[in-house]
């Protein structure tokens, strides 16, 4: 019953977000935990796309610096921006660590179905400068929201313990990100 509960959560996490296609080795049940260090199908998923995902907001974190105005939206950003480095560096390493096939699907993932950054990029681009602060934490929360969801999903469905760890780290983190923007934002 919980492996159903939990592919049921996966699935609909990567459904709902038209993620997939493949890009991955088969998918391991919790049931069968993954060598510490080492990451299933599921693992690799995950760290897949959240390198994209993070590449992302990185992007999104880059024109918020040019743009953005409010120091404490400014403050909050740059602490994203590196916290984001650092956890792309993280899972990159671990995707090496996994293997060729587990890197390679990393940057074959296409993770533009779930995640509106590219419309969001161009709402920030295009905003007035008034608008500038506002439309990027418009955009930086839902795109975190994303990451939380995500990472809440690979805490549940995980089977390597330092996967499900950075997921842990990534779901408060992305939370408390999205308390503070809305903490941040304008009238």
């Amino acid at each position: 019953m919980r492996r159903g509960v939990v592919m049921v959560v996966v699935v609909g996490v990567l459904g709902v977000g038209g993620c997939g296609g493949g890009a991955v080795a088969p998918v391991a049940s919790r049931s069968a935990p993954a060598v510490d260090g080492a990451a299933s199908g599921i693992d690799a998923l995950f760290l897949a796309m959240m390198v994209a995902h993070t590449g992302q907001t990185l992007e999104i974190v880059r024109v918020g610096l040019d743009r953005a105005t409010d120091p404490g939206v400014r403050t909050l950003i740059a602490a994203i921006r590196a916290t984001e480095t650092d956890e792309l560096a993280t899972m990159r390493r671990w995707l090496r660590e996994a293997g060729p096939s587990a890197a390679a699907a990393a940057t074959r993932h296409d993770h533009s179905g779930h995640s509106d950054a590219v419309a969001g990029l161009t709402r920030l681009r295009a905003a007035r400068a008034a608008d500038v602060d506002r439309v990027l934490l418009d955009v930086l929360t839902r795109h975190q929201r994303t990451a939380a969801a995500l990472a809440h999903a690979q805490v549940t469905a995980g089977t390597s313990e330092r996967v499900r760890d950075l997921a842990t780290r990534i779901d408060r983190s992305r939370t408390a990100e999205i308390a503070l923007m809305a903490d941040l934002s304008p009238a």
